[in-house]
């Protein structure tokens, strides 16, 4: 368990938090493109560390960031115009470019140079990997993009990527991602021994973390018939990125990115590749004797019009089927979505851990609160992230194998190495 103190500081995200500052000095997902559709559309509202910010599209296509409020006298830019390169409020019609520069000012007297004076509170944007990114950090330590595995494969901008809101803290979430043991029950069907390459999926016997240049991979281990287990290696990158291994053969994954201290945005990425990978052995499992996808998985029914929010939600107790509990799957609920959604969302915004009792698979959610705890702290001392110095170090793969191999460092360092060689990856140091 956690102390109060701890908990605390690995929650609170906020401007001025030790684990906000942090989360700053990273370059975030933010935004779908399809958000803002075309040059000059209507900005829209959103919110992200606790900040109520304001996104548009300007005349060349640029994406820009705004704090919500205008510096003059602090109405809502959401309003404003969006044309000719700027975003103009429709107050008294300062318009700001997408670094903040005011470039008109026709409240003020021609002769006025007051416009030169005046910023809006501004952040960098990047587009790439089918996401929008923002940095809202200090100007003098924004780090170059960074260069996640899935960004750099063919077809990259054409990856399926998903967003949905969660209500809870962004925690609740990544500790459910980078915990293997849940699988096994959450998301099981029955009928089925559940998962793939035809092995059943217990329970795991041993898991174990490793801390790597991204942050630490965690592999759980499980039975695969006499003497072989089956290894399943996710990838934890600072500061939310999961990558897991079955889902994300091209280094996909999952983002969970703070919306707020109580609420969090979910960022699904997968690459062509992974996706036809994903649907490929879809395919090969239901026709097999461990299926593991079922038209039950599958009906998800989607978000609530106009929100991001699931139509199945904690208002609803998830429409969960009590009678397809008890034939179908462990939860009467349809979908790894859902499922997740549920038992992160009832333990309340934010799960106060001191209450908590841990046990042997709760390595990597031991392992991912140190670590980022560790990282804030060394902030706070001025020392930086060392993955931030080398855009490189977010270029993590899980993996699975079935080998006799019963340790971790056995599986995953030969592979980590070889990877790092093809890739030209140099040495960095860890956490």
């Amino acid at each position: 368990m956690l102390s109060a103190q701890d908990n605390e500081l690995l929650c609170r995200t906020g401007p001025g938090t030790p684990m906000g500052e942090l989360f700053r000095r990273f370059w975030l997902p933010a935004l779908l493109p399809s958000e803002l559709p075309e040059p000059d559309c209507p900005p829209i509202r959103f919110r992200i560390l606790g900040e109520d910010l304001v996104a548009f599209r300007d005349t060349d296509g640029k994406v820009g960031f705004f704090a919500e409020n205008c510096p003059h006298r602090g109405a809502s830019l959401f309003f404003g115009r969006n044309e000719e390169a700027g975003l103009r409020c429709v107050y008294h019609g300062w318009k700001f470019d997408v670094d903040g520069n005011c470039v008109d000012m026709p409240s003020e007297p021609a002769e006025s140079n007051f416009k030169g004076k005046v910023r809006a509170v501004s952040y960098p944007s990047a587009e790439f990997g089918g996401l929008v990114w923002a940095y809202m950090g200090p100007k003098e330590k924004q780090p170059p993009l960074p260069r996640y595995q899935w960004t750099l494969q063919p077809g990259a901008e054409e990856s399926r990527v998903s967003k949905h809101l969660q209500d809870s803290n962004y925690t609740q979430g990544l500790e459910g991602n980078i915990d293997s043991a849940h699988v096994t029950f959450l998301h099981r069907t029955f009928g089925s021994e559940y998962f793939l390459r035809g092995i059943p999926y217990s329970a795991p016997q041993v898991t174990q973390a490793r801390e790597t240049e991204f942050g630490f991979v965690y592999g759980a281990r499980r039975p695969a018939g006499e003497g072989e287990y089956y290894w399943r290696v996710t990838a934890y990158v600072f500061p939310t990125f999961t990558s897991i291994a079955s889902t994300s053969t091209a280094g996909g994954g999952i983002f969970v990115i703070p919306m707020d201290d109580e609420h969090s945005w979910w960022f699904s990425v997968q690459p062509p590749a992974a996706a036809g990978e994903r649907t490929r052995r879809a395919v090969d499992a239901q026709s097999g004797p461990f299926a593991y996808i079922s038209r039950f998985d599958q009906s998800t029914l989607g978000l609530i019009p106009g929100t991001w929010r699931h139509v199945r939600n904690k208002d609803n107790d998830y429409m969960v089927d009590r009678e397809l509990q008890k034939t179908l799957n462990y939860t009467g609920l349809p979908g790894n979505r859902i499922q997740d959604a549920a038992v992160t969302e009832s333990m309340g915004p934010i799960y106060d851990r001191t209450q908590e009792h841990l046990g042997t698979t709760d390595v990597a959610v031991i392992h991912m609160r140190r670590t980022l705890i560790k990282l804030a702290k060394q902030l706070q001392q001025g020392i930086e992230p060392p993955i931030l110095a080398d855009a490189e170090r977010f270029r993590a793969v899980p993996m699975d194998l079935v080998t006799a191999k019963e340790d971790l460092s056995q599986v995953w360092d030969p592979f980590w190495q070889a990877f790092k060689a093809e890739a030209g990856i140099e040495a960095a140091p860890t956490a």
